[in-house]
C-alpha cells in the first residue's frame, strides 16, 4: 500500500505500489533523533517498485507482490480457521478471545513482515476498496483477488487434510439470522476499512504503527461479531473453508456486506480527512523512543 509516514506526501504517488510502508528517517518525534534514523546496522530506505534495477521487467515486480500477497493471506485464512476449529475440537479451551487474538496477531504480522512488498491487502474488500479511492491501480486487482482466493483455498484444503473430517467448525456462517449477519458483516467491514484507510493514507497517521493497529481492529471485530456472523470481514476467509467443507451456507452475505462496508469505510474517512493544507501541524509525538 507507497510509502507512509512521509509528512510530504499525503497518498500514494504510484497507486500500485505498498501503502503500508515502512519508516521514514526524516520524521522527527519531539526534536530528539530518532532510533531508526542510525542506519549503520540495519539501513532503512523508501520502498520503490524500481527497487530490482531498471533493467528488471515490471512483470517481476508485480509477481513478487501478489507472492507476497499470497502467503499473507494463506497465513491469515490458516490461523484464523483453524483457532476456530480447534476451540470446537477442545471443547471450548480457545474461546472466543482466542480465536480474536489468533486472527489480530495474524493480520499484524503479516502486514508487518509483506506489507512493504505487496501492501498486505489479504482481502478482496481492501483491494476493491483501495482501488476505487484511487490508492491503488486496477489493473492488479484482479489478480491480487486471485492471489488472495487461490490461497484461501489452499489453507482450507490444507486444514481439511490436518483435521479432516472436523472442518465444518471453521466455516463463517449466520448463527441466528442472515440480516442480522449482514448488518454485522457490513459493521465490521466499516471498521477495518476505515482504520486500514487512516493509517495507511494520511501522514498524521502514526504509520509505524499500521501493523498493531489493523490487527487489534481485527480483535475487536472478532469478539464483536464472532458469535453472530463468524467475524469474516473477508471473502477470502469464508471462501476456501466453505468450499472445503462444502457448506455454501448464506454465502452472499459474505462476499457483499465487508465490500460494501470496506467501501463505506473508506469512503467515510476520506470524507473527514483533514485537507493537507490546513494549518494542522502534522503530529509530533511517536511511540518510537
Amino acid at each position: 500500500m507507497a510509502d507512509i509516514g512521509d509528512d510530504e506526501l499525503s497518498a500514494p504517488a504510484n497507486p500500485g505500489s505498498p501503502l503500508f510502508g515502512g519508516h521514514k528517517a526524516g520524521r522527527a518525534t519531539d526534536g530528539r533523533p530518532s532510533l531508526f534514523s542510525h542506519r549503520s546496522c540495519f539501513p532503512v530506505k523508501p520502498w520503490t517498485i524500481d527497487d530490482d534495477g531498471p533493467s528488471t521487467l515490471p512483470t517481476l515486480s508485480l509477481v513478487r507482490k501478489v507472492g507476497a500477497e499470497f502467503i499473507g493471506t494463506f497465513i491469515l485464512v490458516f490461523a484464523s480457521t483453524a483457532a476456530a476449529i480447534i476451540e470446537h475440537q477442545s471443547g471450548g479451551a480457545v474461546t472466543l478471545f482466542g480465536i480474536a487474538a489468533a486472527s489480530g496477531l495474524a493480520a499484524m504480522i503479516v502486514i508487518l513482515s509483506t506489507g512493504h512488498i505487496s501492501g498486505a491487502h489479504l482481502n478482496p474488500s481492501v483491494t476493491i476498496a483501495f482501488a476505487t479511492f484511487k490508492h491503488f491501480s486496477w489493473e492488479q486487482v484482479l489478480v491480487y483477488i486471485a492471489a488472495q482466493l487461490s490461497a484461501s483455498l489452499c489453507a482450507a484444503f490444507t486444514l481439511k487434510a490436518i483435521f479432516y473430517p472436523i472442518l465444518g467448525e471453521g466455516v463463517t456462517m449466520p448463527s441466528g439470522s442472515v440480516g442480522a449477519a449482514f448488518v454485522m458483516e457490513f459493521i465490521i467491514g466499516f471498521n477495518l476499512m476505515f482504520v486500514t484507510t487512516a493509517v495507511a493514507t494520511d501522514t498524521r497517521a502514526v504509520g509505524e504503527l499500521a501493523g498493531i493497529a489493523v490487527g487489534a481492529t481485527v480483535i475487536m471485530n472478532s469478539l464483536i461479531a464472532g458469535r453472530i456472523s463468524g467475524a469474516s470481514m473477508n471473502p477470502a476467509r469464508t471462501l476456501g473453508p466453505a468450499v472445503a467443507a462444502n457448506n455454501y451456507k448464506a454465502i452472499w452475505v459474505y462476499f457483499t456486506a465487508p465490500i460494501l462496508g470496506a467501501l463505506t469505510g473508506a469512503g467515510a474517512y476520506s470524507a473527514v480527512k483533514l485537507p493537507k493544507d490546513d494549518g494542522t501541524p502534522t503530529a509530533q509525538i511517536s511511540f518510537r523512543r
